[in-house]
């Protein structure tokens, strides 16, 4: 089995090397390396090229959230999560716009952060429950304007059908049963949407078309 590399990072020693440990137990993760702050954090994302980095908001040097643009900077293809003690919608506001696929809060069981982990790396949102709408409705208006946008236009009705379903945090094998086709369609279907929208993952298309108004929140329940 193939393993997902994992990047950890946080400034409280045993809560990191808990996590560290409990997380090892799972089959499919393998925690390559740790980081005591934010500076550290980005030093080994590019050295070591993980699948996944899961980031503590707040560390000394360099936050979560500055350690996420930096990392998603050199390291595009590195999914990030971000975990806090905190729901401020900020907080989580910022870790969108960072470019961090998803936000949980420390409470989580750490089988819950197992799955966070595997669902970012498969390209999917991972987000608080309970912070998650406030935000996206603060953020988003609930009746997006058109937009003009030519890149905007280029989405073809499919790709919409299939950006709305990621939205909603289905998995590209559960879009493939819900569409009738294969999974690798709809990874085709993802890279084109990626490319015509110009964004890297999921968080960023989905607040790209929300934004523009290929579809509105109310879409999405």
């Amino acid at each position: 089995m193939e393993k997902i590399k994992v990047l950890l990072a946080d400034d409280h020693p045993a809560f990191r090397e808990g996590l560290s440990r409990l997380l090892s137990e799972q089959d499919d993760l393998m925690i390559v390396g740790e980081a005591a702050d934010g500076e550290e954090a980005v030093k080994l994302a590019n050295e070591l090229k993980p699948d996944g980095a899961v980031l503590d908001v707040s560390m000394p040097k360099l936050s979560g959230i500055e350690a996420t643009k930096q990392i998603k900077a050199a390291c595009p293809d590195t999914a990030i999560l971000i975990v806090s003690a905190y729901e401020n919608e900020p907080y989580v506001i910022n870790a969108i716009e960072a470019g961090a696929a998803g936000y949980l809060l420390k409470s989580a069981r750490v089988r819950e952060l197992g799955a966070a982990i595997r669902a970012i790396y498969n390209g999917e949102m991972v987000f608080d429950s309970s912070a998650a709408r406030r935000v996206f409705n603060r953020v988003i208006p609930s009746k997006a304007p058109a937009s003009s946008s030519e890149s905007s236009r280029q989405l073809n009705q499919r790709e919409l059908d299939v950006l709305k379903l990621a939205a909603k945090g289905m998995s590209n094998k559960e879009i493939a049963q819900e569409l009738t086709v294969s999974v690798r369609t709809v990874q085709t279907h993802l890279v084109n949407i990626f490319t015509k929208l110009n964004v890297n993952s999921r968080t960023e298309a989905v607040l790209d078309a929300l934004r523009e108004g290929l579809f509105t929140l109310d879409d999405l329940l």
